[in-house]
């Protein structure tokens, strides 16, 4: 399981960095101004899990499941603290259904 760290977005551009998706999951610092781009190069569609907190305002909210196409690309996000941040460590937890020929980027506008 890596920790990836959010690229900052600016108005010169930015030439992101992908890291191939861990066997055990990543995990990234939440906030409302971080998201994912999700890249699946397999021939499969892979479904990305964001494992919620266990209630938000006193309401269960389920995790967060995106269906990403075969040979296709997500954009997800943002990533919430509120919503996403693990009470253990303060980090948004990712799994992947298959992590073969995925990689992502952790940006930040």
């Amino acid at each position: 399981m890596a920790t990836l760290s959010a690229q900052a977005v600016s108005l010169a551009g930015i030439n992101p960095t992908y890291a191939n998706a861990a066997s055990g999951g990543d995990k990234v610092s939440p906030s409302d101004r971080t998201f994912l781009h999700v890249k699946n190069g397999a021939g499969a569609p892979v479904t990305l899990t964001l494992t919620t907190t266990a209630d938000v305002r006193g309401q269960a909210v389920a995790n967060v499941t995106v269906a990403v196409p075969a040979s296709g690309e997500r954009m997800i996000g943002p990533l919430s603290r509120d919503l996403f941040a693990s009470p253990s460590d303060g980090l948004v937890a990712i799994g992947y259904s298959s992590h073969t020929s995925v990689t992502l980027a952790a940006l930040r506008i």
